[in-house]
């Protein structure tokens, strides 16, 4: 019986190990659909192309400034909004002062204890904020030059509206941007500049002439996958985002390396396709990459590419005989466990019985003498 099992055990583990060979790699998967091809033109390392224009996606972020940002007039100034205020010399000897003013919480600005302090601005033009510091000026400084007009310069530097528009604008799930106040505008599916354009169209219902700049700052929509198989182990999926330089030996690089369990004769590029097309499988040597230095298999990824490495049919037949025998070998423990545990106590037990008949005996002999 024990001669005969071994040898059909061995069998059994060998006409495994040819299955799981013959059924690794993407054409069982694929059902046959999958082709393998090397053709000549498919960018690689020192053969590298540029990708074509970034088109936005959710969930990228996206860096929007206001380079002109000029409210349609009439404007009135807000607080926090910035002025550029020129005043005349307090005294015939002394020079002009110039310079920008923060609009206060409260709508002042401050033009100092020599031109009368604090003056109101919120709500006002900046006609009518010229005329009202002129008054107070010319007020403040009539004892001391009361032939001098007051000549003032006011002019807007900074309004709240470049304040709202600046900064980082996520890309909703919806494919807009909230620019604040001035609502929402949608950019998906757009390159840099047709979503300046479109920028620049929404806030033109504000602003006079408005121009931004806009640029991507994070690039999270366009990914490459990178998937480790552990066969009977499951597998192991990294998401990477795509530079526009990387090459299979760069992915690579950027999630450690290979694993131990890894098959450097089983990896290749799945390039996706369209519903109804087989995707493209591009065989990558990794011997040749990464011991030679060849560039022929180092392909450049593109976005959606999937980086498939496979993992050793070996590991793969250790990995499913330990699932298939994971239960009985957990039966069998906890059945030891618990025969190994009984054997104690009754070893216990009857070790206490007879040391408790041994000092019954010994206590009668007492009594006798």
């Amino acid at each position: 019986m024990t001669l005969s099992y071994y040898p059909t055990r061995a069998a059994a583990a060998a006409a495994l190990a040819c299955a799981l060979a013959a059924g690794a790699g993407c054409h069982s998967v694929l059902g046959g659909r999958g082709q393998d091809i090397q053709p000549a033109d498919v960018p690689r390392e020192l053969a590298k192309v540029l990708l074509p224009d970034y088109r936005v996606e959710p969930p990228d972020i996206l860096t929007v400034d206001a380079i002109r940002a000029t409210p349609k007039p009439p404007y009135v100034v807000q607080p926090l909004d910035v002025l550029f205020v020129q005043l005349p010399a307090p005294l015939p000897n002394e020079e002009a002062r110039s310079g920008n003013l923060a609009v206060d919480a409260d709508g002042t600005i401050d033009l100092g204890f020599e031109y009368g302090g604090p003056v109101q601005v919120a709500g006002l033009t900046v006609a009518q904020i010229r005329e009202a510091i002129a008054q107070q000026v010319t007020k403040a400084t009539e004892r001391k030059d009361p032939l001098k007009p007051a000549q003032v310069t006011v002019s807007l530097v900074q309004s709240q509206a470049s304040q709202r528009i600046g900064g980082p604008h996520l890309v909703r799930p919806d494919g807009t941007i909230s620019l604040s106040t001035y609502g929402s505008v949608r950019v998906a599916g757009l390159t840099l500049p047709e979503v300046r354009r479109a920028v620049e169209a929404k806030l033109a219902e504000y602003l006079q002439d408005p121009i931004v700049a806009v640029d991507v700052q994070n690039y999270n929509s366009k990914l490459i996958y990178v998937i480790f198989d552990g066969l009977g182990a499951g597998q192991t999926v990294y998401r990477l985002p795509v530079t526009g330089n990387d090459t299979v030996l760069d992915v690579i690089a950027q999630v450690n390396g290979m694993t131990a369990a890894s098959d450097h004769n089983r990896v290749w590029v799945s390039r996706p396709a369209p519903a109804g097309q087989g995707p493209s499988i591009l065989p990558v040597d990794w011997r040749a990459v990464t011991e030679c230095g060849d560039t022929a298999t180092n392909y450049q990824l593109m976005p959606g590419d999937r980086l498939f490495v496979g993992a050793n049919p070996a590991q793969g037949i250790d990995a499913r005989l330990a699932r298939l025998f994971a239960p009985a070998e957990r039966v069998f423990g906890i059945t030891l466990l618990g025969t190994s545990l009984y054997r104690n106590i009754a070893f216990v037990s009857g070790g206490i019985r007879r040391n408790r008949g041994a000092t019954g005996l010994g206590l009668g002999g007492l009594g006798g003498f």
